[in-house]
């Protein structure tokens, strides 16, 4: 499944990448759903830099999901290479519920518009139904529709309300 989404942040290129790849712990106090990020592993060299951060969702577990999800993988893994010389990111999202079965994979372009920023991400998620443990066949097709709507809810809008995020945060910074 492709997700895409656009947005404008009214602040420099320069400002929104760098925040957006250095920052993020402190933007956080600006999402309502995010507990933390915790960058497990930062490697640099030349204008490539190399994140793995841990995303720790504040969402509740819908009720249809709870046996096959507990709490402690209401968090994610986000490995992301970031390039300043092109503004780009790429990156691919690993989940701690059904880490083989989901794939989530994408890109961000920061683009210079109009004195502001215009971030586009895009990419693509999977849930492989074979590859779910523990889930009967005949379940899994009721099952993982629901699954896979709830871990988009997670993943996709929070890429958008980041993008937000980082504007109030750069608009708070002055």
């Amino acid at each position: 499944m492709k997700f895409r989404s656009e947005s404008f942040i009214a602040h420099p290129r320069e400002a929104v990448f760098t925040t957006y790849r250095d920052k993020l712990a402190d933007v956080v106090a600006f999402l309502d759903d995010i507990k933390q990020v915790n960058v497990l592993d930062r490697t640099e060299k030349g204008d490539t830099v190399v994140l793995h951060n841990e995303w720790v969702s504040d969402r509740e577990i819908p009720s249809v999901a709870q046996a096959f999800l507990k709490p402690e993988q209401m968090r994610w893994d986000d490995y992301a290479t970031w390039d300043a010389a092109s503004y780009t990111c790429t990156f691919e999202i690993k989940t701690r519920a059904f880490t083989d079965a989901v794939r989530c994979v994408g890109g961000d372009t920061f683009l210079e518009v109009d004195g502001g920023t215009k971030v586009i991400l895009e990419g693509d998620f999977d849930v492989n139904v074979t590859s779910l443990p523990g889930v009967p066949s005949f379940l899994a097709k009721r099952v993982v529709p629901q699954v896979e709507k709830f871990i988009i809810a997670l993943i996709q809008p929070n890429l958008e309300k980041v993008n937000e995020a980082i504007g109030r945060y750069l608009d708070a910074q002055g």
